[in-house]
């Protein structure tokens, strides 16, 4: 018990669950034996129902015969039996109808999955011009306050410059006036 104590709460938890799952895998094991594998041709003459829960089987209602599905062909041959009288899987559903409705699903899957990535690929794009459009626009702007603030500059330079001669402030004049300075 006192063993029991130090572990942790979950981890002894975890144990239990972990060796009622492996008992739980053998009881399987030695109680249930395998199914045996019932032939389809024996379960002709019966029901479309009773061929059918064998998934390997195919119901002909030609002749009313359960058959053997040909996996070695997609598709059974015309001459096992036509495809508007063959059922596999269900008893209401001919082959040839299961075949177009399948065909159906899988041309509207693949349609719109090319629509959504045709879709997705002109809005990535239209969006990608967008934005180099706006980002030019701003580049332009950009541009043209840079110009206008150096113009203002300029501006403001010669008039600080007059103002500088008018005193006599400025250096490199020809003003016969100077500024006098105390030494």
């Amino acid at each position: 018990m006192e063993a029991a104590r130090r572990w942790p709460l979950w981890l002894q938890g975890l144990a239990l669950l972990w060796g009622r799952a492996v008992a739980g895998l053998e009881q399987i094991r030695t109680t249930v034996p395998p199914a045996p594998a019932q032939a389809c041709s024996a379960l002709s003459q019966k029901s479309c129902e009773e061929c059918l829960k064998n998934v390997s089987c195919l119901w002909c209602y030609t002749n009313n015969t359960c058959i053997d599905y040909p996996v070695r062909s997609i598709l059974p041959s015309s001459s096992l039996c036509s495809l508007s009288n063959a059922r596999w899987g269900v008893c209401w559903i001919n082959f040839e109808a299961l075949i177009i409705a399948l065909a159906v699903v899988a041309g509207l899957i693949l349609v719109s999955i090319t629509i959504c990535c045709c879709y997705c690929c002109y809005c990535r794009k239209r969006s990608r011009s967008r934005l180099d459009d706006e980002e030019e626009q701003l580049a332009r702007k950009r541009e043209e306050r840079r110009l206008q603030s150096l113009q203002r500059k300029h501006e403001r330079k010669l008039k600080h410059d007059e103002i500088r001669k008018k005193y006599g402030l400025l250096q490199d004049s020809d003003n016969p006036y100077s500024r006098f300075e105390n030494e």
